[in-house]
């Protein structure tokens, strides 16, 4: 359970790893948090996403009925459809933390970023898409790009909160009529860590200070 005034989905976040990209804490202070998840079947597969800010306001909820043609594909255009909802309603500068059950994704994701920051525009290992999805991922690609930062996570399937909207999407359609909503993050309070403690602070105003 989230603690109050945080987002259940950065605590999902910061529990998380984050392929190929070290995971400090500073890297936990995302404006918003977006989940997505995809599923496929035979008789017609789903789309779901959840979208925070960080101090734990529902930004959006989406639950929608596709027809991938595997769950593979599936992943790659619920996570499109995440980011292109995000990115309706998050100013540019937003730093962005995406919560995948998906392996492969979260590695290309994350590869895909640290491309971008390299001077030669080399990601730490190969980038390998399934072919019915390189228009999504060209689509998740500038939707990545379109953001201040952006870091995936990857979590376990039964964490996560946009399964059950992909799974039954037809269940879960009133989602889809929630108001929308173009919400920014309050301001965190300063933490401990970005002053130095008053007995260091105070050393410079006379006399000595005890550490």
């Amino acid at each position: 359970m989230a603690a109050h005034g945080r987002s259940a989905l950065r605590d999902l976040f910061d529990e998380s790893p984050t392929p190929h990209i070290a995971h400090p804490p500073r890297t936990h202070h995302r404006d918003f948090y977006v989940a997505t998840d995809g599923s496929f079947r035979k008789a017609g597969g789903g789309l779901g996403a959840v979208i925070e800010t960080r101090d734990g306001t529902r930004v959006a909820r989406v639950a929608t009925t596709d027809t991938p043609p595997d769950n593979n594909v599936a992943e790659y255009r619920a996570l499109h459809l995440g980011l292109d909802v995000l990115a309706a309603r998050a100013p540019r500068d937003a730093r962005v933390g995406v919560l995948i059950d998906h392996d492969a994704l979260a590695s290309n994701v994350n590869s895909a970023i640290l491309a971008t920051n390299h001077p030669d525009g080399k990601a730490p290992r190969p980038i390998s898409v399934p072919s019915a999805t390189r228009y999504h991922w060209r689509g998740i690609q500038a939707r990545l790009n379109g953001f201040g930062e952006v870091r995936a996570a990857r979590i376990d399937s039964d964490q996560n909160p946009a399964h059950p909207l992909a799974n039954a999407p037809n269940q879960y359609r009133h989602v889809n009529r929630e108001p929308d909503r173009c919400v920014l993050p309050e301001t965190p309070e300063p933490t401990a860590t970005e002053f130095p403690p008053p007995s260091r602070a105070n050393r410079n105003s006379g006399g000595r200070a005890s550490d």
